[in-house]
């Protein structure tokens, strides 16, 4: 494995060791990230194999919520948002300065997912009112918190990356209100991949050309991505019109113009980045490849609007492709940042990018050709399932037993 140098994620100073970060009790709830990765981790491969039994022998998971709405919700509104607080509950302390949530009170937020998600599974136990109600604390509350500790710390500027957050823990709602009443939640599910796919416009910008000039820089490159600037702010915008176009017009001639554009922008904005010098470094090029899925995601949502490629198809570019590659590059790049570990990945890292990458391309295309719609979402579901299995095999020994520390900035 060789040694990059590379700063780790959320870039800030450390110090040997961090403030606040818990040096005693059980490791796994010394620091944000390690119960959310591993949370998700687990969560992405038992909640698709449960919904893969429930098509193939009938297994009644979600009970009378339904096991296609509650597949849909678990993926968008149970695993996402472990990832979501990995990420912030990392990030956020290096971005204030102020103390990680960590401890009993992690271990706390950690168990209200949990029990969000056992609640779910047959929310008929409990009634399916009370499971809702329960399942629907944690994104709130993981609101507050950060909201609490970015406003303390005067970074109004980091306020705006909770405004997904906020447009998350909504959606939630708006879905278990459309399920509960007969509804449907379509609209809901598009809001919520929209909230993701706002947050990677905007943390992508920060972090991609940030870690991507680092590497550039220590190999002795003198070409780096362009700053940022006022085009990224223009994606950015345009960014947030297509999806608020596609949310609520999803057939809609705006959104075909809207989400087009935004995909030949971002696509630009990629290419302002530069990601084709760090291709030796898959731990680094994942990001740009993640990203590589905005923009084609924007472009399916353009066909889809005019009527050339399935909604659900579009959906899933978005879903499996933008989100699900992005959330695995960040969580092994931040995992192996703080633990320690060189920036660098390993045979079984890059064998999981390459499985997720094979079911971001093959899933779409199960509502394409609906006469193989179910080998297609067969085997799609192994990728994503072996993807993150070897996700857990190399990266929750890391997450629970391992307690160095992080790299040097």
């Amino acid at each position: 494995m060789k040694t990059t140098g590379q700063i780790h994620p959320f870039a800030a100073a450390r110090k040997p060791v961090p403030r606040g970060l818990k040096t005693t009790g059980p490791v796994v709830f010394s620091y944000g990230f390690r119960p959310f990765f591993l949370g998700a981790g687990l969560w992405a491969v038992l909640a698709m194999l449960l919904w893969i039994l429930s098509l193939t022998t009938g297994l009644p998971v979600g009970g009378t919520y339904g096991a296609v709405h509650w597949h849909a919700h678990e993926m968008l509104f149970g695993f996402g948002p472990a990832v979501l607080a990995g990420f912030l509950l990392t990030a956020v302390p290096n971005w204030t300065g102020r103390l990680p949530v960590s401890g009993k009170p992690l271990m706390g937020l950690a168990g209200l997912w949990l029990l969000g998600r056992l609640a779910f599974l047959q929310p008929d136990i409990v009634h399916v009112d009370v499971a809702v109600a329960i399942e629907s604390l944690f994104l709130p509350v993981l609101l507050l918190i950060c909201v609490r500790e970015i406003v303390a710390g005067r970074k109004w500027k980091d306020l705006k990356v909770l405004f997904g957050v906020a447009l998350l823990a909504s959606a939630n709602l708006v879905f278990h209100h459309a399920v509960l009443t007969d509804g449907d939640p379509a609209m809901a599910s598009r809001a919520a991949a929209g909230a993701y796919l706002l947050l990677i416009c905007i943390i992508g910008g920060r972090i991609i050309p940030s870690f991507t000039r680092n590497w550039l820089n220590r190999a002795g490159e003198t070409r780096f991505p362009t700053p940022m600037n006022g085009y990224d702010v223009a994606c950015l915008a345009l960014a947030a019109l297509a999806l608020a176009s596609w949310i609520a017009l999803p057939e809609h001639p705006l959104t075909v113009v809207v989400a087009g554009a935004a995909a030949l922008f971002h696509a630009v904005r990629l290419w302002r980045w530069r990601g084709w010098a760090v291709r030796s470094e898959p731990l680094l090029a994942i990001l740009h490849v993640a990203y590589a899925f905005v923009a084609f995601g924007f472009l399916a949502i353009a066909c889809a609007a005019a009527g050339h490629l399935n909604p659900y198809s579009a959906l899933h570019v978005v879903t499996v492709g933008a989100i699900g590659l992005m959330m695995l590059a960040v969580m092994g790049r931040a995992t192996r940042g703080h633990t320690g570990r060189d920036l660098a990945a390993s045979r079984i890292t890059s064998l999981a990018y390459a499985c997720l990458i094979g079911a971001a391309v093959l899933r779409p295309v199960a509502e394409i050709v609906p006469e193989f719609y179910q080998e297609i979402l067969s085997v799609s579901a192994l990728l994503w399932m072996a993807s993150f299995g070897l996700f857990l095999v190399e990266y929750a020994p890391m997450l629970t037993r391992v307690r160095r520390t992080p790299l040097a900035g």
